[in-house]
C-alpha cells in the first residue's frame, strides 16, 4: 500500500472521530498517529495536514491542534453591517484587537469610494478580529474625520464600530457594495492572520452608507482565514431604512 493511501485512509479515520467533537477538543499530535497507526511521523504529519487542508482541524501556535468548524459568516444587504452582531447570530462570540489608527489624506480608489475629493482627511482603523478566542481575520477600515473625529478613543472604549457609529454618529449602516475574493495576502496581512502568505484568504470589500441620507459612512477591506469563516453571501436586496 503507497504511503499516500495510508496517510489518506488515516485522515479519513481521523475525521471520522472527531465528526462529533466540540471545537475546543485538542487532536492526537504526530507521535501518537504514528504509534497508533504504526507509520512514520511524515506520514502522520500527511494525514494531520489533509484535515486542515478541509479545515476540519486547526493548528494554534503554543497550543497544539484541534477540532475545527469554520463559522457561517453571513454577507447580506438586509442584514447588519457589524461584525460583532454577525457573528453572534451565528453562534460565535467576537473580539477585536485595535492595531493602529492613523489620520492623513484619502487617494486612489479609497477617495472614489467614500465619494471624498482627493487629499481629505480621512482616518485609517486596523485590528485584528478573533473568534471564539481564534484569530480569525485582519481588517482595514477608511472613516472620514469629519463623520467620527473621536474614532482613536471610541474603538479602545467601545469594540463594534457599527454601535460607535449609530450612538456617536446618529447613522444607521447599511451595506451598500461588497465584493468577495480569494486572495494571496501579502506578508503584512499573513503575519496579522498569523498564516503562510502563499496560502490563500478570503477578501472581502466592502461600503457603507447612512440609511436615511444615503451618506458613505465607512469602506473597508477585511481578510479572514478560511479555517475560521465560511463566507456566505445573500443577494437579497438592500435594507429598508
Amino acid at each position: 500500500m503507497s504511503s499516500r493511501t495510508r496517510y489518506t485512509e488515516i485522515a479519513e479515520a481521523l475525521a471520522a472521530e472527531i465528526a462529533d467533537r466540540p471545537t475546543d477538543v485538542r487532536v492526537a499530535g504526530e507521535h501518537e498517529i504514528a504509534a497508533r497507526f504504526g507509520v512514520s511521523r511524515a506520514a502522520a504529519r500527511s494525514a494531520l495536514q489533509e484535515l486542515e487542508g478541509r479545515y476540519l482541524v486547526r493548528r494554534v501556535r503554543g497550543a497544539g491542534t484541534f477540532v475545527n468548524r469554520p463559522l457561517d459568516y453571513v454577507l447580506s444587504q438586509s442584514r447588519v453591517p457589524s461584525l460583532h452582531q454577525t457573528v453572534r447570530e451565528a453562534g460565535g462570540e467576537p473580539r477585536t484587537v485595535v492595531r493602529d489608527v492613523t489620520t492623513g489624506p484619502v487617494t486612489g480608489a479609497v477617495a472614489e469610494r467614500l465619494e471624498r475629493e482627493e487629499g481629505s482627511a480621512i482616518q485609517l482603523l486596523t485590528r485584528q478580529s478573533y473568534i471564539d478566542g481564534l484569530l480569525s481575520s485582519w481588517s482595514q477600515e477608511w472613516i472620514p474625520v469629519d463623520m467620527l473625529p473621536e474614532l482613536d478613543a471610541a474603538v479602545h472604549a467601545v469594540e463594534s464600530l457599527d454601535s460607535i457609529l449609530r450612538q456617536m454618529c446618529g447613522v444607521t449602516p447599511v451595506r451598500a457594495w461588497c465584493r468577495v475574493s480569494s486572495v494571496l495576502p501579502d506578508r503584512r496581512v499573513a503575519e496579522g492572520l498569523e498564516t503562510a502568505h502563499n496560502r490563500p484568504v478570503w477578501l472581502v470589500e466592502s461600503l457603507s452608507r447612512d440609511a436615511a441620507t444615503g451618506r458613505v459612512v465607512m469602506c473597508s477591506s477585511t481578510w479572514s482565514r478560511p479555517d475560521s469563516v465560511r463566507i456566505i453571501v445573500e443577494l437579497d436586496g438592500p435594507a429598508a431604512p
